[in-house]
């Protein structure tokens, strides 16, 4: 076999790259601090129990009394670590990352529930991002933007698009041809039809992989801090750099609180509302005024006869 060498043609393109396109890396590098800038701005301008209350309230609306006493309690927790710095560090490249996700995987989804050469071309483009370590993506993320928080956040991203572009093409699959062909006969044109129709009933499907997006982010929260993005992922990595099992275990603490919360908040978005069932006490109520009912029509047929 004669020796290949495409680590050599691949370190070729990324230098023809750093030296072409740093004007692209530039105003890549400056939104996502920007996006990040301002989402920090949002989670850590208020006194910190002004957040505890606001994310209380979300989680109570969620799913009860349960979930917000949970939430309540472990941002408090979190606080009392001394940990609120790094948890809304985190909190914010998860976010925006989670955010970038669904922006590009969405519609890429769509094209591919809509397109069966564009489904069979993306399939092992997204099995192979699906199936890369995820170290692997902080390598080229840091050869173009350095060390920061910046390679942290396209990592993230990066690695978080695949669930979002397959469960919007399995829920626009999935959707009743019935439906479908009922819209194209009362004259739906096909933005009409995926607007009003098929995304509809594709939102449990896609809030699912809106879940998932933000799963696989918080997944890389920790290996991010390896790059210098800070928040929880730094705690982490100087509790193992230095074997101080306390500061690693307050960090994951953090970091699976954090992951609980996000992940019972996304998933009660789709929640389908049922149409409540009369009661028992209803439905006795409603037979007795029928059996009067009928036996006053009886007693009025006998006396008119």
């Amino acid at each position: 076999m004669p020796e290949i060498t495409i680590g050599k043609y691949v370190a070729a393109v990324v230098a023809w790259m750093q030296d072409n396109m740093e004007w692209l890396f530039a105003a890549i590098a400056s939104l996502m601090e920007a996006l990040i800038n301002a989402l920090l701005v949002v989670v850590t301008a208020p006194h910190p129990l002004v957040i505890v209350a606001i994310s209380g309230a979300l989680a109570f609306w969620a799913r009860g009394i349960g979930l917000a006493a949970f939430t309540v309690l472990g941002m408090l927790l979190v606080q009392g670590m001394q940990l609120w710095p790094q948890t809304m560090d985190s909190l914010a490249i998860v976010l925006v990352a989670s955010f970038l996700a669904i922006i590009v995987g969405v519609p890429t989804g769509i094209w591919a529930a809509r397109s069966k050469v564009g489904s069979q071309l993306l399939r092992p483009v997204l099995d192979f991002m699906q199936t890369l370590p995820v170290f692997v993506y902080l390598i080229p993320a840091v050869f173009f933007f350095g060390i920061g928080v910046v390679p942290a956040v396209v990592a993230t991203f990066i690695f978080a698009i695949p669930p979002a572009v397959r469960l919007t093409e399995l829920g626009l699959r999935q959707v009743d041809g019935e439906m479908v062909e009922a819209a194209i006969a009362f004259g739906a044109s096909p933005r009409q039809m995926l607007r009003q129709v098929q995304l509809p009933l594709a939102i449990p499907s896609i809030m699912a992989g809106l879940n998932q997006v933000i799963m696989m982010s918080l997944s890389m929260v920790v290996i991010a801090g390896m790059v210098g993005a800070g928040g929880l992922g730094a705690v982490v990595v100087t509790g193992i750099s230095r074997l101080d099992i306390g500061v690693g275990f307050e960090g994951g603490l953090a970091v699976v609180f954090l992951a609980i919360f996000l992940d019972r908040l996304t998933a009660a978005f789709p929640r389908t509302r049922r149409a409540r069932k009369p009661s028992a006490k209803k439905n006795s109520a409603h037979a007795k005024k029928l059996e009067q009912a009928d036996k006053t029509g009886a007693l009025s047929t006998a006396t008119a006869s």
